[in-house]
């Protein structure tokens, strides 16, 4: 008797199944399952291969799409309760080098995915209307998927290069007194220039808990700057930087660049550091860190970040050549800065900073101080995402800093804390100090002035001030009177009431927050400053008659 075996139908392959053997399907029906496939492999790899391809390598392309989803959960997790540990893995040298070559690992696999997917789909057996709109789904999606990876870990590699060309492979440094101080350093690195005169010298400092900053600017001219205890330099001027009336702090820069380099060895810029000891010995503070900015790149970062948005308090010159290096003269300005809102691009903020003819170094620092401000409140995430590289590459060329890289994560987390915190600002020198104190200062009432303002870091700001003489002032603008040429305009300011910008120093109004104040836009008659009116009194030599009308233009608050 002869035994037939028949074969079990669980173990027969079904050959009607579509998804595995799409040869006796309908048409539409092998379309849909084109699509289904392309859509399995964007949004989670590998299953197109599991349902109706090579199954290895399906189920190792779904360990590591497991994998990765794994860890961007983590991620995430991390991010939301310790934000600083994930911004220190991406900025970390190694760490990020790691992270790149996952990214384009991750990205080449998906893109093998999805040309195994193209060839799982079989075109030659699509309806031919449908093998070119397949083709090109396939192709976008692959863009999208491995694209995205692909220009992450450009980001990311553009990002390492530019923390590795301007910050330092030191050591990481901790918070004194509960507190990160920063020396922000503007100024010429001209190649023909044997060390730096920074023409602007800002402390940000930052509470290491909770980002509460402050600003602190020191002026060019602040004479006897005091030396830090632990500074080579004071043993050369133990009494302070007293050399006579050129040895201002901005000259520290220089003359150890060109004198007492040896003082400092295996010190990248022992000029820039040499003046980090003299700021930290005049405010009594440990700065730890600086950060070196070339103010002719300037422009270029501002730029990178599509201009800033200040509210401007009076007119400022964008300067022209010098006519009287002695008086400090200028021949005709090359153009205006308006009062009022504005949106600067690179060159209109740099000379916002750097302008200073018609009013004092104070007027400077507090403009200077306003954009500072306004590029950390505008640089934000979107910004970053659109023009990173512009950004990036911009940097590496304007800034060079001491900070150590493989600390940056915990102050971009410092930086993202303090960016909707109020600011407090201060000035050795007006409206906190009298225009004079720069020349003989009392190092006791600065450090007294300084501990206080950082123990109250994080409360209001200060009320906006005169910048020639620290007053607080509210512009006021007399009724309009029709003003037909400078010459009566000269007559109607030297007749201007006490309360009116033009001599705003005779009487202080109330105070006011350093955002609430009226930018000056007419002239105490209530004619309208224009580029006209200004060069016309320029033009006739009414030097005093421009001052009086763009005296508010230290007044600047971020938008």
């Amino acid at each position: 008797m002869t035994t037939v075996h028949k074969t079990s139908d669980r173990s027969a392959p079904k050959l009607t199944d579509p998804l595995r053997f799409p040869s006796g399907a309908s048409a539409p029906v092998r379309t849909k399952r084109a699509f289904v496939l392309v859509l399995l492999t964007l949004f989670i790899p590998g299953s197109a291969q599991i349902v109706a391809g090579n199954r290895q390598l399906g189920r190792l392309a779904l360990r590591v799409t497991l994998a990765v989803w794994a860890v961007a959960v983590l991620t995430i997790f991390l991010a939301l309760v310790d934000r600083s540990t994930v911004l220190s893995i991406v900025t970390h040298p190694l760490a990020s080098l790691v992270v790149i070559v996952v990214l384009v690992a991750l990205a080449v696999g998906w893109g093998v995915l999805f040309l195994n997917t193209l060839r799982i789909i079989r075109p030659t057996l699509l309806a031919p209307g449908m093998r070119p709109i397949v083709a090109v789904v396939v192709v976008c999606a692959t863009v999208l998927a491995s694209g995205s990876l692909g220009y992450m870990a450009y980001v990311l590699n553009v990002s390492r290069n530019a923390i590795g060309s301007i910050f330092d492979a030191g050591p990481a440094m901790a918070p004194v007194n509960g507190r990160y101080n920063f020396l922000m350093m503007g100024g010429d690195a001209g190649s023909d220039r044997t060390g730096r005169r920074p023409d602007s010298l800002s402390v940000i400092s930052v509470d290491a808990k909770t980002g509460a900053s402050a600003i602190i600017s020191v002026p060019r001219n602040l004479q006897n700057a005091q030396f830090s205890e632990q500074s080579p330099m004071r043993k050369i001027y133990p009494d302070g930087y007293n050399c006579g009336d050129e040895c201002l702090i901005n000259a520290v820069n220089t003359e150890v660049t060109n004198k007492y380099q040896d003082l400092y060895p295996g010190v990248a810029d022992p000029g820039a550091q040499a003046t980090l000891e003299a700021v930290s010995g005049t405010l009594d503070i440990s700065v730890q860190a600086y950060v070196l900015v070339d103010m002719d790149g300037f422009a270029k970062l501002i730029d990178a970040m599509g201009g800033i948005r200040i509210k401007a308090g009076g007119w400022v010159p964008i300067s022209g050549p010098t006519i009287d290096e002695a008086n400090g003269i200028h021949g005709m300005p090359d153009g205006w800065i308006a009062a009022g809102d504005q949106h600067l691009n690179g060159f209109q903020a740099l000379w916002y900073g750097r302008s200073r003819e018609f009013v004092d170094d104070y007027a400077r620092i507090s403009r200077q101080q306003c954009v500072q401000q306004a590029m950390l409140k505008q640089l934000d995430p979107a910004t970053l995402l659109t023009k990173f590289e512009d950004i990036a590459n911009a940097g590496t060329k304007v800034v060079e800093s001491n900070i150590s890289s493989g600390q940056l994560g915990s102050f971009v987390d410092l930086a993202l804390k303090s960016k909707n915190q109020a600011v407090k600002r201060m000035t050795i020198g007006p409206p906190d100090f009298d225009a004079a104190f720069s020349t003989t200062p009392d190092f006791d009432v600065i450090h007294s002035k300084v501990h206080d303002l950082l123990g109250s870091a994080g409360a209001a700001p200060q009320a906006a001030a005169n910048p020639q003489t620290g007053d607080a002032v509210t512009a006021s603008v007399a009724s309009p009177v029709s003003v037909a040429s400078p010459q009566t305009l000269r007559v109607a300011l030297s007749n201007a009431p006490a309360n009116t910008p033009a001599n705003a120093h005779k009487q202080a109004a109330p105070k006011q927050v350093a955002s609430d104040f009226t930018p000056v836009t007419t002239t105490p008659d209530g004619t309208p400053i224009t580029v006209e009116l200004l060069n016309g009194l320029k033009a006739q030599g009414d030097e005093q008659g421009i001052r009086n009308l763009v005296a508010t233009n230290g007044q600047c608050a971020p938008l």
